[in-house]
């Protein structure tokens, strides 16, 4: 069946990377408190009035996915990370940066509250 929350998508995740998945939730909803979440495009979403960021478990990674503008702002700390031009791979078998990741979350945040955002929720 297809996961229709955050939390049933998690749970949905191979168990290896459950853990991992559940600090990343939480990383995020403490640096967007109050933020909508759901499912866009079948990923772990979280908005206010436009998307802020999403994820994605994948085999050897965890994709997050800030926008464009967050990776070109977060460049020298991201420099360590495999990134395209709007996210970041967060490879299984090295920790989360979850100080960098609520630094970029609230980053979007504030793009929120300016209103730059371009994706809509």
């Amino acid at each position: 069946m297809k996961p229709k929350t955050i939390e049933e998508y998690i749970y949905a995740a191979p168990a290896e990377v459950q853990e991992r998945s559940w600090k990343l939730h939480e990383c995020i909803r403490a640096a967007a408190p109050g933020a909508m979440e759901g499912l866009k495009w079948s990923m772990p979403a979280y908005s206010y009035q436009k998307i802020l960021v999403t994820f994605a478990v994948f085999k050897n990674h965890i994709g997050f996915y800030p926008m464009p503008s967050a990776i070109k702002a977060f460049t020298k700390e991201l420099s360590k990370y495999k990134t395209a031009e709007g996210s970041v791979q967060f490879l299984h078998d090295k920790p989360l940066p979850l100080a960098l990741i609520k630094r970029i979350v609230r980053f979007r945040v504030k793009e929120s509250k300016k209103g730059t955002i371009k994706w809509r929720s």
